[in-house]
């Protein structure tokens, strides 16, 4: 039993290392990269108001993070994943939030996008 549990745990990790190994050849973004950015805009993004200095600044680094098709499609996967973390998202805001921020940026902040679009 002790064995199989080992086994697991090593599949497990061996499942995630190539996963990460997988984001890291998509361009270097991370999503741990866009989720710090992110963080200071999570009040902004499901209360609505304001931006923040801090949020605004997330914002412009994610966006020169993602330089190449490759990297906005990870930055976009990114934060469609943590769009759906929040069922309190508000969508007008996600969307209004790069030029809150004055920010073009070309990816989208959604819960439904098909990031395989971006280029």
């Amino acid at each position: 039993m002790k064995v199989a549990i080992v086994l697991v745990l090593v599949v497990l990790a061996m499942v995630q290392l190539a996963i990460a190994g997988r984001i890291e050849q998509q361009g270097g973004v991370t999503c741990g990269q866009v989720d710090a950015n992110m963080t200071p805009c999570i009040s902004y993004l499901t209360q609505g108001g304001e931006p923040s200095a801090a949020c605004c600044s997330g914002v412009k680094t994610v966006n020169g993070m993602a330089q190449s098709a490759d990297e906005r499609k990870t930055a976009c996967n990114c934060l469609k994943a943590a769009a759906n973390r929040y069922a309190n998202l508000k969508d007008a805001a996600a969307q209004a939030l790069p030029s809150k921020c004055g920010v073009s940026l070309n990816i989208p902040i959604s819960r439904t996008i098909n990031c395989d679009t971006i280029s």
